[in-house]
């Protein structure tokens, strides 16, 4: 898939996507932290990184193009769609950052172009 990924994105996270991330914090780091983490989240500003330096940061895996939810994203990238802004934590003790949610949405603008500037907001 190639397509331009400048302007592909809404101004500010999605509601539906502080729920989704205090869900997967809460298997890694316990649901008091996370609903803690949660709440920084929701008030901390857009930050903009390259693709490939949140995966390197992350250390997680691309997800390829026959993922399902890959897929979808890079379908409203075609179609014109914004997507979601990442919501990320960083862990520096383990020099590291957990992605929280936005993980597919990484996965498809990076298939596209690894250079591309994603906002997140960032704890």
């Amino acid at each position: 898939m190639k397509t331009k990924t400048k302007n592909r994105w809404l101004k500010k996270p999605e509601a539906r996507d502080y729920p989704a991330a205090e869900s997967y914090l809460s298997l890694v780091l316990g649901e008091p932290t996370a609903a803690r983490l949660v709440k920084k989240l929701k008030s901390a500003p857009v930050q903009q990184f390259k693709a490939k330096d949140i995966f390197r940061a992350s250390g997680l895996p691309l997800l390829g193009t026959t993922n399902a939810h890959v897929k979808a994203d890079q379908r409203k990238l075609l179609d014109g769609e914004k997507l979601s802004p990442l919501l990320v934590v960083r862990q520096p003790a383990l020099g590291k950052i957990i992605i929280a949610d936005g993980y597919h949405r990484i996965c498809a603008v990076y298939s596209a172009d690894e250079d591309a500037v994603i906002p997140c907001q960032i704890v």
